[in-house]
């Protein structure tokens, strides 16, 4: 840029000659120069302010256009990210086949002390033994004056104890939220639910496990969020478990039982729809295992999963299906029941002399020990093993429980012949009672192999066939035969057909020498309607006595079928089962004209 002077020469040689002052020429020139420099000066500075103007419009512009996509979308929770491995502390709900809560979750707090932080500990101390009683004063008091930084003193406290520890007023005592599992229909399917506790715990979460029964065979999927909360549905019906374990509950306590155990299963598709084992126990408040004594003493042990057993009598329908599905028997064949049954030293004998002959189905009618026998020597033990096999009687249930694979049959160590006679009529093989209710189910549902299952529409697909058609409705016809007119008939309920087997089976002692003889396993294993069935069910009981007549009596005529019929009088309408009702005669009706 080129600086115009204040005081060009020539004019101010031009000035002096007119006579002029040439200060003016110098005035007028500084003024031209500072209206120069004011005019650049105001240039620049509006470019600035344009500049800058255009920087403000596009940014409230994009956040107009951010403001205007936020109030279109739809709404969502803020979602958090922390690095790590973070506490998954959501559980997805249980729930029966109709969808009623069987176990959810509750939001809770968990008591926490930071000693460094307290203020009174020795008045906290007194003020939370008044609030819990079960705590100790004194630990509390050396743990808060102590070199503990950090302590936990409950891990779950309800609102109004929390509200209490608030009012105490220590900066010392906090609270972490906790997610707790509740059960809200208490010791209702208690082993099949089995119960949760904590894993890893943080101060802000907790994680929730399962521990036993479903909610530990399941924990993965139960703590998945990929399933969003989609509860876990189990194929039991709420009411009719609570009938099935009120009428257990009554037939114990009125046979002087041990314990007891039944289940109600779906014969075609192997759906539980209730199970139960007693003693039971409440799983918001689940107990310890047992040290010592018996596993069968504990409220925990799952009978009807865990228990093995030798279920007598039950079994003889087996050996006679075989017998039916080899063709080297039928219904009505002739069998040699003389008695006593002699092998080596062992002798087989009968409840009562029923003749030298019965019938197939007498056999099973009378239950026969020696006629059972005599058709198990017909196939032999080879056959006999490979046909319990397909049954399913040689391995643990598959049934979803962690429980399942403890319950493993106990076989013979050397499956001889006369372990052949023995297993044909529930003795000298053990296994759990689902194993003898899946057995029932496959002749019940016309041969096909049946997995029991605790899942609702499991879409599995059908069983091998392990006998035909034509076996399974002859073995029907022989259970409801057991019922109308043989050992199981106090089991008759009116409208329904009910087929079965009862059995009844010496307890070996404990020690291994041999058996009780006052002491028995008494069961009742049965399907209805016998003709198409839709059900079975086994009702078993530890150590039962029948003490209303004039000798204690300890059958499972006498103490486990009458209550498999009330069971079954109790929950066949629940199952939408409507009775059979015999129309009355019409000798002696006569129409009457209105």
């Amino acid at each position: 840029m080129i600086r115009r002077p204040l005081r060009p020469l020539a004019r101010i040689l031009k000035a002096r000659e007119r006579g002029e002052n040439p200060d003016a020429i110098e005035r007028e020139n500084l003024r031209l120069r500072h209206e120069e420099n004011r005019d650049r000066a105001r240039s620049r500075a509006e470019g600035r302010l344009l500049v800058l103007g255009g920087f403000f419009f596009l940014a409230f512009g994009a956040i107009g256009l951010k403001m205007g996509g936020m109030a279109g979308a739809p709404a969502e929770e803020p979602r958090a990210s922390a690095s790590g491995n973070p506490i998954i502390a959501q559980r997805a709900d249980i729930t029966d086949r109709k969808g009623r809560i069987l176990a959810t979750n509750l939001d809770t707090y968990a008591l926490y002390a930071q000693p460094p932080q307290m203020v009174d500990p020795v008045r906290s101390a007194a003020e939370l033994v008044r609030i819990f009683p079960e705590l100790d004063e004194q630990e509390l008091l050396e743990d808060f004056t102590g070199p503990r930084k950090f302590m936990w003193i409950r891990k779950q406290i309800s609102p109004e104890q929390r509200q209490a520890v608030h009012d105490i007023g220590d900066p010392g005592l906090l609270f972490g939220p906790r997610e707790m599992r509740i059960y809200p229909n208490g010791p209702i399917a208690a082993h099949i639910l089995g119960g949760a506790s904590y894993g890893r715990e943080g101060v802000s979460s907790a994680e929730v496990i399962g521990v036993a029964g479903v909610e530990r065979r399941f924990d993965a999927y139960l703590r998945d969020p990929a399933n969003e909360g989609a509860p876990l549905r189990l194929s039991l019906d709420l009411t009719v478990q609570s009938a099935v374990e009120e009428v257990l509950l009554g037939g114990m306590n009125l046979l002087n039982a041990r314990g007891a155990a039944g289940v109600l299963m779906e014969a075609k598709t192997g759906e539980i729809v209730a199970m139960a084992s007693l003693p039971d126990f409440d799983p918001n408040n689940r107990p310890r295992p047992l040290t010592k004594g018996s596993p069968a003493d504990s409220p925990l042990f799952n009978r009807m999963v865990q228990g093995v057993y030798e279920l007598g009598s039950v079994f003889k329908i087996f050996a006679v299906a075989q017998g039916l599905e080899m063709g080297l028997i039928q219904p009505s064949t002739m069998i040699d029941t003389k008695g006593p049954m002699t092998w080596g030293r062992f002798r087989i004998r009968d409840f009562h002399d029923y003749g030298p002959q019965l019938s197939a189905t007498d056999v099973i009618v009378e239950s026969s020990n020696i006629g059972t026998s005599r058709i198990a020597l017909m196939f032999g033990a080879e056959k006999q093993r490979e046909f319990l096999g397909e049954l399913g009687m040689l391995e643990p249930t598959a049934v979803e429980m962690i429980e399942a694979p403890t319950g493993k049959p106990l076989l013979p160590a050397q499956w001889s012949e006369i372990s052949t006679m023995t297993i044909s009529y529930g003795h000298g093989l053990s296994v759990t009672p689902l194993h003898l209710a899946a057995g029932y189910a496959t002749l019940a549902n016309g041969g096909l192999k049946v997995t029991p299952t605790l899942l609702h529409k499991a879409n599995r697909a059908p069983g091998e066939r392990v006998v035909s058609e034509q076996t399974a409705a002859a073995t029907r016809a022989m259970l409801r035969a057991v019922v109308s007119r043989g050992t199981a008939s106090l089991g008759d309920v009116e409208g329904y057909e009910v087929g079965g087997k009862t059995g009844t089976a010496d307890k070996p002692k404990e020690n291994g020498g041999g058996y009780y003889k006052d002491k028995v396993i008494s069961t009742f294993a049965g399907m209805f309607p016998a003709t198409d069935p839709k059900y079975v069910f086994v009702v078993t009981f530890d150590e039962p006595v029948e003490t209303t007549g004039s000798i204690p009596r300890r059958t499972a005529g006498w103490t486990a079928v009458p209550v498999a019929a009330e069971m079954i009088r109790r929950t066949a309408p629940l199952l939408g089962l409507r009775p059979q009702v015999e129309g009355a005669p019409y000798e002696g009706i006569s129409l009457a004209a209105n």
